[in-house]
């Protein structure tokens, strides 16, 4: 009996350090994430908004109405 109490207490003691333990990302760290993908594509879209401003104007002046 005293061996299936202390398996009990081992078992019981492993739990509790698993449910203690912290793993994955936390909210901070998805906010970090998001913020530094929003810089991305912001710093992407001014790069490339020229060339898209003049492919967009180039395809206007090969259609016909202008």
């Amino acid at each position: 009996m005293l061996k299936l109490f202390a398996f009990m207490q081992a078992h019981a003691a492993a739990a509790a350090e698993l449910r203690k333990r912290e793993e994955g990302q936390t909210m901070a760290e998805y906010g970090v994430v998001l913020a530094v993908i929003t810089l991305v594509v912001i710093a992407a879209i001014g790069l490339l908004s020229t060339k898209v401003g003049n492919a967009i104007t180039g395809v206007a002046n090969i259609l016909p109405g202008n």
